[in-house]
């Protein structure tokens, strides 16, 4: 998802009421060979914004050496690795600019994709600055996109990547819930949190489904950002980040090291 799209909101979310931020230690993944190349698509859950450590040439992609991607690749030094992974990218974007890595010796595909063609920041946007109807209002809308018109979407751009790496292993990974409910938290209310938390598994519940009619695995991280996720003692989210407004609401560090590089690694 895109840290660009928040920007233009700064001054408003700088009066709307901040949320904690709390890092984590990050867990290591066991080194193992692994034959093939690796390709890791996606948006910016993959390349890793929130977590710093931007690689100066991916420019606005923001890519993240501490990305689950780049992590993996580290850990079991497939035969090439391709991070294609570009904060904001919808999936018109994964067909037109990240697929071209993909080829007969792909083993490994990882990818996120969804959140920013429901409106990830918007929604967002929306439930921090307006009234809860409105709130829960812009969440109906994403939700009826997520149901109408993403499962055609996703469906394009698997279809896409069995074609471009047909021996592939393709791992479509979720997103997380943002709020750890049911606690003491400062910020939105319980009622506008709640709704956020049903819309991220309404998103996850039709990505799984469409991976899987794919033959893909779909990776859920929300057991692993099970207390973890914001409003708890450790999150591995940032809420609203003062220092980056762009961070706002991805991974941290540990987030993905701990949230996504586990899940990658079961399902890979």
């Amino acid at each position: 998802m895109r840290r660009s799209r928040f920007t233009g909101f700064v001054t408003s979310l700088l009066l709307a009421a901040g949320l904690g931020l709390t890092g984590a230690a990050s867990a290591q993944a066991s080194t193992t060979a692994v034959s093939g190349g690796y390709v890791a698509l996606g948006d910016s859950y993959s390349s890793g914004v929130g977590s710093g450590s931007y690689i100066s040439s991916s420019g606005s992609c923001d890519r993240s050496t501490k990305a689950y991607p780049y992590l993996w690749n580290a850990a079991h030094s497939p035969s090439s690795f391709a991070f294609n992974a570009c904060s904001g990218a919808t999936t018109d974007d994964v067909l037109a600019n990240q697929l071209g890595s993909l080829n007969s010796a792909t083993s490994l595909v990882s990818i996120t994709i969804g959140g920013n063609d429901a409106g990830f920041a918007d929604v967002m946007t929306t439930c921090v600055l307006q009234s809860t109807s409105a709130c829960l209002s812009r969440i109906d809308t994403a939700k009826a996109y997520v149901a109408n018109t993403l499962p055609g979407k996703l469906d394009t751009v698997y279809n896409a990547i069995s074609a471009k790496a047909p021996s592939a292993r393709v791992v479509v990974i979720g997103y997380p819930r943002f709020y750890l409910l049911g606690q003491l938290c400062l910020g939105l209310s319980e009622t506008k949190r709640s709704a956020i938390n049903d819309a991220a598994d309404y998103l996850d519940a039709t990505v799984k489904t469409r991976a899987t009619a794919h033959n893909f695995v779909f990776g859920d991280v929300r057991p692993t950002f099970a207390n973890h996720e914001i409003c708890s003692g450790d999150s591995w989210l940032h809420s609203l980040n003062w220092l980056d407004i762009g961070e706002s609401y991805h991974p941290t560090a540990a987030g993905q090291s701990g949230g996504y590089l586990p899940v990658l690694t079961n399902a890979a």
